[in-house]
């Protein structure tokens, strides 16, 4: 069987990309197509060597720097590879990999991270923090935006089944493109973390520093209550202006390698992510590596954490509602450190939270992804043998 694998963009190395990397142990033969291609791929095992495909975008001017401008092409540019003589096309989708155009012998199956957020229900939100809410520019913004909704609609109907990263997503694809979808969540690389060193007193948060995230929140709230410690890992474009607000509790170590990232995830009191998340792969790593998560309790966050068991949920984005959390869970779970657990387990105890995250283990991504593509094509060569009965 000849297999693509269309994914956006390859910049960084990301929650998506994992799920590529997934993708690609599941169907080792397969060829990458995308729109750009910037990583050091020698340096990536699952990327060295394969047959990586770009789009007209990657001889672009600026395209390393500013690929993301030259979204109004990317239409154009997914359309123009040609997929002629593929068996199976696996679109990796979040933006515009699953508007190719396949062969119609093909089956054309979408792992859908999310109907592009900017083109729908953040598009004011996106205006805004763009600084286009108003003014000439705002009107061109919107104007392509709205193009970008009708081909985001259009090129939906082109796939033959979604597969959606969680059931908070499977709603937006009903929403957005009506269609239906399978839920399949994204793995998570459990066994790298280990649930039983001692837990310390300081709270952990980690993220690309860009608005959505809210780190800023986190941080506010931690400089209002000095007596806690919070350690922030992540860069990005607002590094400089959070570290600037962060009071003396609160530590910014700025971008950090997987290691030193898993070394504090494993003692940490607790993990605390306050953006909303189509799925969320932190918080599930933080949990397999034994810390709770005190997170914003919606989208992902309400299918991977379980609320008073293995974290809390918060109701709102504020920092008083955070604040508040923080106070139950210590009351709750007033300890630091790792003590020698009890049966029955106590809630946001390290054995909890480490079982939970089972439940997102690589191993299951790839045979349930293997599953769906069986009985997909097992359900067409059946249909295609009863149209030719006399």
């Amino acid at each position: 069987m000849k297999v693509a694998i269309v994914h956006d963009w390859l910049t960084t190395w990301a929650g998506a990309e994992k799920a590529l990397a997934e993708l690609l142990a599941c169907f080792p033969q397969a060829e990458i197509f995308t729109m750009v291609n910037f990583l050091d791929v020698e340096k990536i095992p699952c990327l060295a060597g394969r047959k990586i495909h770009t789009s007209f975008i990657q001889r672009l001017p600026a395209a390393r720097k500013h690929y993301r401008r030259y979204l109004p092409l990317m239409p154009l540019a997914v359309e123009q590879f040609d997929l002629k003589g593929f068996d199976l096309i696996l679109s990796s989708s979040h933006a515009v990999a699953k508007g190719i155009i396949s062969d119609p012998g093909a089956l054309h199956l979408c792992y859908c991270y999310s109907p592009m957020r900017y083109a729908w229900d953040m598009q004011h939100q996106y205006l805004r923090q763009s600084g286009n809410h108003k003014g000439l520019m705002s009107g061109i913004m919107r104007w392509q935006l709205h193009r970008l909704r009708q081909w985001d609609y259009v090129s939906a109907q082109r796939v033959d089944h979604f597969i959606a990263i969680s059931h908070y997503i499977k709603r937006r694809i009903e929403t957005f493109y009506r269609r239906e979808s399978s839920v399949i969540y994204p793995p998570v690389e459990v066994e790298k973390f280990r649930a039983d060193r001692p837990r310390e007193a300081f709270y952990l948060t980690a993220s690309r520093m860009v608005p959505y995230k809210r780190i800023d929140l986190v941080i506010d709230a931690f400089n209002r209550t000095p007596q806690r410690q919070l350690i922030v890992i992540g860069d990005g474009p607002d590094f400089a202006k959070l570290k600037a607000k962060a009071g003396p509790n609160v530590t910014l170590l700025g971008y950090q390698p997987d290691s030193v990232l898993i070394d504090h995830l494993e003692r940490a009191r607790a993990f605390v992510f306050m953006a909303e998340e189509d799925f969320g792969i932190l918080p599930v790593e933080a949990q397999a590596a034994g810390a709770p998560v005190i997170g914003y309790g919606v989208g992902g966050m309400r299918e991977t954490i379980i609320d008073q068991v293995t974290g809390l949920w918060v109701p709102e984005q504020s920092v008083s509602a955070l604040l508040t959390a923080l106070t139950r869970f210590e009351e709750a779970r007033p300890e630091a450190s790792g003590e020698r657990q009890t049966s029955p387990e106590p809630p946001f105890s390290p054995a909890l939270c480490r079982n939970s995250a089972q439940r997102f283990a690589s191993a299951h991504f790839c045979q349930a992804i293997e599953h769906t593509v069986q009985q997909l094509m097992a359900a067409r060569q059946a249909q295609g043998e009863a149209s030719h009965e006399p």
